[in-house]
């Protein structure tokens, strides 16, 4: 039965839901296209790195360089966006980032590489805050939620093709490369051939970081904790995967599950953290993160199918936390504080994702691969015990008194926060 809108309040006029989802079409297509594209490209530079000799170290540095590069994107490109429009801040950076995936193709080298992912990163980053300040402009209320299910969907489905396109395609040669850098290149189409009219510059994203740690430092620890350790996972998990044997179907499986994963506890832990102390409910996951990380380092062993379980059950407990601790902000935060909070979020988890790879590839190096997961395990612990102690210090918000709810979120860009959950008349920049 399709979802109907009535209008003016005359019962008998009503318009199907569809016809509103229906212009948010290309740009879904187009977000769909970056998603795949660049979860194919974190988890194959570090397989093609791996087959050319670098080091984790050197595969960790790599991918602290796509990091430090997102976070430069989250912070410039609201004037990027109001300086030059949508249109040419798209057609640029996607232009940047295909051009980049080109190069890396015929430069085989660390330093390059290194550089070259931090400038797809900026443009990943852009490219990403882009099209969902463009759906933000488009998207109602009435379609808001049938949007966001879209989205998750689409995020979901794209990242998880994508990994099989690498035992598809193999590793070796250019041909990966130049699927990245079409990718980017077809992200211009949807939105080029469908609406010819641009939204209106969006208000600049702010940043006040110490007025997001006064509202929150258990979000904030939070999610860092969750940079340091996700981070590590979506780029270093393949040379995991690889050291205890997997081959390379394997391992993308090993890492769609981990991804698959995240996706199972999210309504289910963000229901509860509405009625309950949210802290309690994030003690819970951090223990499953704790417990999964350390049977992966210490049970399962090179047994495939058991790590493939257990990554699965990683990302059940540990995906949720960044939305978790993302909601407990906004319990202290006050009306017209959230947009604030969830750009600073966004930076502290880069902040995160920057020295995360680089410290588990270095413990994977010297230490071996039961080293990586114990990191992740030794990072949650430490959250652990500072949510803990932050719950001695702060009584919890009662959920009647809460402004928002939880809301389960993509770490793409900060407007990715405001499309998950219409502003309030005061939530302003």
């Amino acid at each position: 039965m399709r979802g109907t809108l009535q209008l003016g309040g005359h019962p008998r006029a009503k318009i199907p839901l569809m016809s509103h989802i229906r212009p948010l079409v290309p740009l879904l297509v187009t977000a769909g296209i970056l998603i795949g594209g660049n979860g194919l490209q974190g988890t194959y530079i570090a397989l093609r790195g791996t087959a050319e000799g670098f080091s984790p170290t050197v595969i960790g540095m790599i991918g602290a360089g796509y990091s430090v590069g997102f976070a430069v994107g989250c912070i410039y490109v609201s004037r990027l966006l109001r300086s030059i429009g949508h249109i040419r801040t798209f057609a640029a950076m996607a232009a940047i980032g295909a051009s980049c995936s080109i190069v890396m193709a015929q430069v085989i080298d660390p330093v390059a590489w290194a550089f070259l992912r931090f400038l797809i990163g900026i443009a990943v980053a852009s490219l990403f805050a882009t099209v969902e300040s463009w759906i933000n402009a488009k998207v109602t209320n009435e379609n808001r939620a049938r949007t966001l299910s879209i989205y998750r969907f689409v995020d979901l489905g794209s990242v998880t093709f994508a990994q099989y396109l690498i035992p598809t395609v193999g590793i070796e040669g250019q041909a990966l490369f130049a699927i990245i850098s079409i990718a980017m290149t077809l992200s211009l189409v949807p939105i080029s051939v469908a609406d010819k009219s641009s939204p209106a510059p969006p208000d600049a994203v702010a940043f006040d970081l110490k007025a997001v740690w006064q509202i929150s430092p258990l979000a904030v620890v939070g999610v860092i904790a969750v940079g340091l350790s996700m981070a590590a996972f979506r780029n270093i998990g393949p040379v995991y995967a690889h050291e205890i044997g997997m081959d390379i179907t394997s391992i993308a499986t090993f890492m769609s599950a981990g991804i698959i994963g995240g996706v199972v506890l999210q309504y289910p832990l963000g229901l509860y953290s509405d009625k309950l102390d949210r802290r309690r409910v994030i003690v819970w996951a951090t223990i499953g993160s704790i417990l999964t990380g350390g049977y992966l380092s210490f049970g399962a062993g090179t047994n495939e199918t058991a790590n493939i379980i257990a990554v699965f059950l990683f990302g059940a407990f540990s995906m949720p936390l960044y939305s978790l601790c993302s909601a407990h902000g906004n319990d202290h935060a006050k009306p017209g504080q959230y947009a604030l909070v969830a750009a600073g979020l966004l930076f502290f988890w880069s902040v995160g994702a920057i020295v995360g790879p680089l410290l588990a590839a270095t413990l994977l190096q010297y230490l071996g691969p039961r080293a990586f997961f114990a990191y992740t395990s030794f990072i949650f612990a430490g959250f652990l015990i500072f949510t803990i102690m932050r719950m001695g210090v702060r009584p919890p918000v009662p959920p009647s008194e809460r402004h928002s709810r939880f809301r389960a979120l993509l770490r793409t860009s900060a407007y990715f926060n405001r499309l998950a959950a219409p502003p309030e008349k005061d939530d302003r920049d």
